[in-house]
């Protein structure tokens, strides 16, 4: 079981993160990734500046050449990176497809891949979504089984960071029907074998993603991660921490967002006097914040149980994105109107939070999704 940071531990963490993304990372950076259409999408040079802080090692156990300070200490960086939109292949690599070889990779998959992670040079991506919205089991992928190991063939959607993916986490299927939650099974494949043909997208958040086909791509029998058909037990308590983790991006994602629109409010001047000297705008500015707050204990929450291992971890999980995703569509619409017709140009700023809220949102599952989850969690 992972310590609970201490209070000192989160502000020094907290203060370290904010200086880092405010100095190397500011909004214009985004800016310029997505002005000059870059074709990595982020900085490798501060991917690697991030790495040697031993921030991209911070789930990996010190064994396999992370640092093992666990969830809440990421959830901090996490935090501060959503206030400045920080690019970076944080959610595809760290938070979503190395737990899984962390957990369940046998030593040498182990000893492979998350050295490269931990010190920058790796990036994984986690290939499994196949729909326009969140289905953790709704895999039709397949594995089939031969003689030197197994044949795939079929698509994923929605792959982060995939166009400069060093290895996929693939998520496919080897036994049972589509939509079951037994019968699926995890590999670690090269990207760059035969049979696999990539196509970058860029969303609406200037971010990457990736369309991937598989056409009878050859991989040997010890890809696999864990056991045959047994991926689902080793893939959803992973997928339980990548939704706190982006919970927790969204939280300073909407924070700032609060904190621009707050000085806004307070420069700009209509009829004489500051916007924010109206009670109308007071109201809606309070309940901005209010929601914040509600929505900071729910991820707390989660990433505390994530740590702990408590037993009703996928429930808080589930309150926290859930919540999250409620909290950030108030807030981003609201700045946005508050700003009034400068909030709808590129210029400004609060535009951008609204375009990477919007995406953050669906990541790993959406306010429907999770509020179903939670109900079918507690028997309802």
């Amino acid at each position: 079981m992972i310590e609970q940071l201490t209070q000192e531990d989160r502000k020094l963490l907290r203060d370290t993160a904010a200086r880092f993304f405010h100095e190397r990372s500011p909004i214009t950076a985004l800016r310029q990734l997505r002005d000059k259409k870059d074709a990595v999408g982020f900085d490798p040079g501060l991917w690697r500046e991030i790495s040697d802080m031993g921030w991209a090692g911070i789930l990996i156990d010190e064994n396999d050449g992370g640092v093992g300070l666990g969830s809440q200490a990421l959830g901090v960086i996490l935090e501060q990176s959503g206030r400045s939109l920080a690019a970076s292949p944080f959610v595809a690599t760290v938070l979503s497809a190395a737990p899984i070889i962390s957990s369940a990779g046998n030593p040498e998959q182990r000893g492979n891949a998350l050295p490269g992670v931990s010190n920058g040079v790796l990036v994984i991506s986690l290939a499994h979504e196949e729909s326009p919205r969140h289905a953790p089991h709704q895999i039709s992928t397949r594995a089939a089984k031969n003689v030197d190991g197994y044949t795939i063939n079929g698509k994923k959607t929605f792959v982060l960071d995939g166009h400069v993916a060093d290895l996929f986490l693939l998520v496919a299927r080897t036994a049972g029907q589509n939509e079951e939650r037994a019968g699926i099974s995890l590999f670690l494949i090269d990207s760059s074998l035969p049979g696999i043909n990539i196509k970058r997208t860029t969303m609406v958040d200037s971010r990457n993603a990736a369309h991937i086909q598989f056409d009878n791509v050859q991989i040997p029998a010890n890809s696999i991660i864990g056991k045959a058909g047994y991926g689902a037990e080793i893939l959803d308590p992973v997928l339980d921490g990548a939704r706190a983790g982006i919970a927790s991006e969204m939280l300073g994602t909407a924070q700032k967002t609060f904190d621009i629109t707050i000085e806004y409010l307070k420069t700009r001047e209509q009829f004489g006097a500051p916007i924010g000297s109206f009670q109308a705008l007071k109201h809606r500015a309070a309940e901005m914040f209010c929601e914040i707050e509600l929505a900071r204990s729910a991820v707390y929450s989660a990433l505390q149980a994530l740590d702990q291992k408590a037993s009703n971890t996928a429930e808080l999980v589930c309150v926290a994105k859930a919540k999250a995703c409620d909290m950030i569509e108030l807030v981003s619409n609201e700045a946005v109107q508050m700003h009034g017709g400068v909030g709808m140009t590129d210029e400004a700023n609060i535009g951008l939070f609204l375009k990477r809220a919007r995406v953050a949102q669906q990541l790993f599952g959406d306010v429907i999704f999770h509020r179903q989850r939670f109900a079918d969690l507690i028997g309802i």
